[in-house]
């Protein structure tokens, strides 16, 4: 399955989940390319849309590979065979954590304006991103919401490999992905157009979602 962009794809993955628009969950979005497919999903189920911040912690001079992941409320996943595999020294892995630590606190700062995190104590709580590569950060936005008090926890993508799905069936009640190729590559390969989203985009999606919904959370 090939999608055309995040748009088409949050719209794709919106009706696959409209069964849970009658559970009246929250929608949390991973920055920033998780927003625009979490604004359609959002706005397909009639759900307010928020973040769930987490950073990737990548291995040091190859910070793509990533050995891990951060959440707000101090959430922390570590693939220890990556780790391994990496040889990097604890030292350097330490200031990684430490960089991303201090960025996470930016971003959700940027991103939320002031405004508090929409409440999702007891909800069903729908996780969303644009596609799962080692399935670390979803792994930490699924741990976010849980230690946020979610009920129910539903990890949604237009795109994952077999075995991510499979692993995240631990941290996830339920996982929902439109696509499951087992030549998975790179979550880029599945979209014509996969071009970087920006910081302004997330807040304006975040702004319009807020509007559509009317549920306004003003920052205590």
């Amino acid at each position: 399955m090939i999608f055309t962009d995040r748009v088409d794809a949050g719209r794709r993955l919106g009706e696959a989940l409209r069964p849970l628009g009658d559970a009246e969950p929250v929608v949390l979005g991973l920055p920033r390319g998780g927003v625009p497919v979490a604004f359609e999903v959002a706005r397909t189920l009639h759900a307010p849309l928020d973040v769930i911040i987490v950073r990737k912690l990548g291995v040091p001079f190859h910070r793509e590979l990533g050995f891990g992941a951060i959440g707000e409320g101090d959430v922390r996943v570590v693939h220890e065979a990556i780790v391994r595999m990496s040889r990097a020294g604890q030292e350097d892995l330490a200031e990684v954590e430490r960089t991303e630590r201090e960025e996470l606190a930016r971003k959700a700062r940027r991103f939320r304006r002031g405004r508090s995190r929409v409440p999702v104590e007891g909800r069903t709580v729908i996780v969303v991103d644009d596609g799962i590569a080692t399935g670390a950060t979803a792994q930490a936005a699924c741990r976010v919401a849980r230690a946020q008090g979610a009920a129910r926890v539903v990890l949604a993508v237009p795109v994952a490999p077999p075995d991510a799905v499979t692993t995240l069936r631990e941290d996830a009640d339920e996982v929902v992905a439109l696509s499951t190729p087992s030549d998975f590559a790179a979550v880029g390969e599945w979209y014509e157009d996969f071009s970087q989203t920006a910081d302004d985009e997330v807040v304006d999606l975040l702004s319009r979602s807020t509007g559509e919904t009317g549920e306004a959370h003003p920052g205590r």
